[in-house]
């Protein structure tokens, strides 16, 4: 149909289709979901596969795959029943090509997959302790799965949700092996066409899908999905701006004063030329600080003292940061570590740190070190692309006796620091893999390793909620375990929360039905567009 040339940052050329088009400036790096660790991969994978149970725009789980279920009353055993009309895509797999229809047997060989060493799945954590391989997933019959967990955990559901849990037909993975990963089949709404992985991927519809709309006409409404990989944020905007990308995802620090006002609107001379999407991310950005007692490191800092801990959350402005670094692209966090945007989010229940240099002051003094004298300096390590908000931090820090020397290392030896709990003091950023407090909660569970346990945090009560609250059946009474959770992080401050974010698109005026949700998913499936 078409390998359309934007590719070579020329103008696309013209078609009577409808195709979607964006950049993924990190690329992708596979197209197989059980790979699906970061946004660009899931945003891929998420058109090319469907999974049991899906999360809609308001973050509600919905049936996908699986029309209905039902929870046993012990809360272990989930019964899914499955639709009755979805096919793989069309593939050489499959005999004559056509593709066949999907069976209670690919959902336990998917998620069976997950969990298989051999596979090497990043996401193999999703069901570690939870499930059984070898008789946690059950084929009931074609159309019945049955999932048997081997303690009741509430938030199951979401994580049946994730992109891992994609389901995907043996035969591929039979012929294909690891080189599956670029060979995708799945049941998506989209079907695998071109992937040149250093120029870009088409994805053309699949004309088999197995939704519709309200009036009977099957969905998607797009002929077409193209990505680009340019690099270049700048080159980027310059191609939307040119109408050769219909959507892009963030705004660059270095354009986002061109288009945002100090309060995150579009500006006046932007108005009519695109659409500003804004919507609650469930992503918390916050400084952790290692908190291992057992650690030399620790032992040597005065990070180990609670009160100094407290008086850096106190010391700076948080609001003021967002205002004039981010312009007012997220939510000061002021109310504990987790993010506005889940049900359980209760500024009242949960108050966090508010700027409040006296306070900061004071806790230095009660710790030992009055107006800084005898403090050592600190050193916080950040990434280059929020070396910005380290030095407004430590510039304020400074300002009540703190000193903060912040070095800047690249991501991925950051990553590996944090992981072998060798970063004392460091940025950090959590994103929600399904939509419930228990995805921000397990990072301070003392038995869970780094990841997700980076600081290392170690508290009997709190291990005791934690725990209690998995077992809760109430939302609310699980609501209200939550909130105390986040109150002893809020008084331990292991972390330094710095703002709930935001998710940002910039859309062309001819573009409708895009949907934005907390967890930042590319939903295409209802997508229109004036024609090219």
């Amino acid at each position: 149909m078409m390998a359309v040339a934007l590719w070579g940052c020329g103008p696309a050329l013209p078609t009577d289709k409808q195709v979607f088009r964006y950049n993924q400036v990190e690329g992708i790096a596979s197209l197989d979901p059980a790979f699906a660790r970061n946004q660009a991969v899931i945003w891929a994978t998420h058109q090319l596969y469907n999974t049991l149970v899906e999360i809609d725009s308001q973050l509600q789980i919905r049936p996908s795959l699986a029309s209905s279920w039902e929870e046993s009353a012990d809360r272990r055993v989930f019964t899914f029943h499955l639709r009755g009309d979805v096919y793989f895509h069309d593939s050489d797999i499959f005999p004559q090509g056509k593709g066949r229809k999907m069976v209670a047997a690919d959902v336990v060989y998917s998620l069976k997959r997950i969990m298989d060493p051999a596979t090497a799945s990043s996401g193999a954590w999703i069901f570690n302790g939870r499930v059984q391989a070898d008789s946690g997933f059950v084929a009931l019959d074609d159309s019945t799965f049955q999932l048997r967990l081997t303690e009741p955990f509430h938030p199951i559901l979401g994580i049946l949700s994730m992109q891992y849990c994609s389901i995907v037909p043996h035969e591929a993975i039979e012929k294909y092996g690891k080189d599956f990963r670029n060979h995708p089949c799945g049941t998506g709404p989209f079907r695998f066409y071109l992937w040149d992985e250093g120029q870009g991927l088409v994805l053309h519809r699949n004309p088999n899908y197995f939704e519709k709309d309200s009036s009977g006409r099957r969905l998607p409404y797009l002929d077409a999905v193209q990505v680009s990989f340019l690099e270049s944020k700048a080159t980027e905007f310059l191609l939307f701006r040119q109408g050769q990308l219909d959507f892009m995802n963030d705004i660059d620090a270095s354009f986002k004063d061109e288009v945002l006002t100090r309060q995150g609107n579009l500006k006046a001379e932007w108005q009519g030329k695109m659409q500003l999407d804004k919507h609650a991310y469930l992503n918390t950005e916050y400084l952790g600080i290692l908190c291992d007692s057992s650690r030399d490191i620790v032992q040597a800092s005065p990070l180990r003292l609670k009160k100094i801990r407290q008086a850096i959350n106190a010391g700076f402005d948080r609001r003021k940061m967002m205002t004039y670094l981010r312009n007012g692209i997220g939510t000061a966090a002021n109310a504990g570590f987790v993010p506005a945007g889940l049900p359980s989010f209760d500024s009242i229940r949960v108050k966090g740190y508010t700027y409040d240099p006296a306070r900061a002051r004071q806790l230095l003094a009660e710790a030992g070190y009055p107006n800084g004298e005898g403090l050592p300096v600190i050193k916080l390590l950040s990434i280059p692309i929020y070396a910005d908000l380290a030095n407004y931090v430590a510039n304020q820090l400074q300002e009540v006796g703190i000193r903060l020397q912040v070095e800047v290392i690249q991501k991925s030896l950051l990553l590996e620091q944090t992981a072998k709990s060798q970063a004392l003091f460091f940025r950090g950023s959590w994103i929600a893999d399904y939509p419930d407090a228990e995805s921000y909660l397990a990072m301070f569970y003392s038995r869970n390793p780094a990841p997700p346990n980076y600081t290392r945090f170690a508290n009997p009560r709190f291990d005791r909620l934690y725990e209690q609250s998995l077992r809760e059946t109430d939302d609310s009474s699980r609501y209200r375990l939550y909130q105390e959770m986040d109150r002893i992080i809020v008084e331990e401050a292991p972390v330094v929360p710095l703002f709930y974010d935001e998710v940002i698109h910039l859309v062309q005026p001819g573009i409708t039905g895009l949907e934005s949700n907390g967890l930042n998913l590319l939903e295409l499936r209802r997508v229109r567009k004036s024609r090219d």
